[in-house]
């Protein structure tokens, strides 16, 4: 059966891979008649709806000394994703610790980055992020590595030390079939010890949350004159749109992965972390989509709360 396409998607690639080109479609199925299926043949078990990523305690000291200061200059010269747009603007509030940039290599071998979240978790050490930060769509074995989480990162500066990431979880859905892009790391203590939400405290995140409302997004953006050296926060009302929520919003590449924050309290800098940047339709780049977090991405969430 043909599949029938739903929207184009420009995909928020960390910056040095590109924006990749992707498209959102709709299988239309054939059902199974009744006589294909064997009278003694039993239902598959379940597939796990979660896909962990795991790094050695080598690998992770590895991330950490990788990612010195001149190599996170260096990336951060590596691109140029055009002007910002008018509704990015670079962040003057409060100083927002829970909110750093994801440093990696990606599966192509390149050195590049996406944001992400700290936010409450068991385990203290949760950071919310894209699924396609951690891995390849639709590509079970391309997946990244040296993935160092820099929380409050500002003009190279890291003022609360780097966080190495120890595992990554995902749903399968994006592994197999590019859907569903949103994930949860766990990270390690920092070099004293101190777990990431001792250290820059937490946001809060919902699950199954009606979309509607204003929304805070924000990310280290590709984008000039910033390059990713500075913290980005658009706003906009959250609409359904494509089995997605959507805002108008300038974030490009780098922001992957950043906080969708609904009521945000711009004194404080806290809010409720509903969704992450994802993509951006190809014909309206000013459009961000962010997935709606449902079942899945609460036991993605759950996963990396207990890694």
């Amino acid at each position: 059966m043909p599949e029938t396409p739903t929207s184009a998607i420009r995909r928020l690639r960390g910056p040095a891979a590109g924006l990749a080109m992707a498209g959102t479609v709709l299988a239309l199925a054939a059902p199974v008649p009744s006589a294909a299926m064997p009278a003694q043949a039993a239902p598959a078990a379940a597939a796990d709806p979660v896909s962990v990523l795991k790094y050695t305690a080598q690998e992770r000291k590895a991330a950490l000394a990788y990612w010195k200061p001149a190599r996170i200059k260096a990336v951060g010269k590596s691109v140029d994703l055009g002007p910002t747009g008018p509704n990015a603007k670079p962040w003057r509030g409060s100083t927002l610790k829970t909110v750093g940039r994801l440093f990696f290599v990606n599966a192509t071998g390149a050195d590049t980055w996406c944001s992400g979240t700290a936010v409450k978790s068991a385990n203290k050490s949760v950071v919310m992020t894209a699924a396609h930060c951690v891995r390849r769509g639709s590509s079970p074995y391309n997946t990244n590595t040296d993935m160092v989480f820099v929380p409050g990162y500002h003009k190279g500066k890291q003022p609360y030390g780097a966080f190495a990431v120890r595992a990554a979880a995902a749903p399968r859905a994006w592994q197999n079939d590019s859907v569903n892009d949103m994930a949860a790391l766990a990270v390690d203590a920092d070099k004293n010890g101190r777990k990431l939400t001792d250290v820059v405290g937490s946001q809060a995140i919902a699950f199954n949350r009606p979309v509607s409302g204003a929304i805070s997004a924000l990310g280290y953006s590709a984008t000039r004159p910033y390059l990713g050296e500075e913290l980005l926060r658009c706003t906009g009302t959250a609409k359904k749109e494509h089995g997605s929520q959507v805002i108008r919003c300038n974030l490009s590449g780098g922001a992957s992965g950043g906080p969708w924050f609904a009521d945000f309290n711009t004194t404080t800098g806290k809010g409720t972390l509903v969704s992450v940047n994802a993509s951006l339709d190809s014909t309206e780049p000013t459009k961000m989509y962010g997935e709606i977090l449902r079942t899945t991405a609460k036991a993605v969430y759950d996963r990396a709360q207990r890694a």
